[in-house]
């Protein structure tokens, strides 16, 4: 954005962008070290969507190691990694709960996607509204 653009950047505190870092260098080495594995070693014989589930879940611990350098600039991946644990919390963990349907396959998943609540804390959310919702949209076309 250029400097006399009419909506700034609000700051992002240093603390905030560091503990973004730190979140992306979990994304790529727990999660991508557990489902790297599992891709590279127990893949075979498995039902389709295991794979395809494993291989998004490779691309974005993989994309994650873009966010320790660039924490900002991959802050959508942030936002990806957050929006679809929250959905699978609430969507499908909590009415199982409530249902009283609670297994040891949803508790498993429940662990894995509990964490980002942390994320929550983390995350510029200032600056997301600036920059995501605010700032003016992208011109469709260029003039000529």
């Amino acid at each position: 954005m250029p400097i006399d653009a009419p909506h700034p950047l609000p700051p992002v505190a240093a603390w905030r962008i560091n503990a973004m870092r730190f979140l992306f260098l979990l994304m790529a080495t727990f999660m991508g070290g557990f489902v790297w594995y599992r891709l590279t070693f127990e893949s075979a014989g498995q039902p389709l969507y295991w794979g395809l589930g494993k291989s998004m879940l490779g691309a974005l611990a993989l994309m994650s190691l873009l966010g320790v350098r660039y924490p900002l600039q991959m802050l959508p991946l942030m936002l990806y990694e957050t929006a679809w644990k929250t959905v699978w919390l609430t969507v499908i963990a909590l009415p199982a709960w409530l249902r009283g349907d609670w297994n040891i396959e949803l508790q498993g998943l429940f662990n894995d996607c509990i964490g980002i609540v942390i994320a929550y804390f983390i995350i510029p959310w200032r600056y997301v509204w600036a920059r995501y919702f605010a700032q003016p949209m992208e011109p469709l076309f260029k003039k000529r």
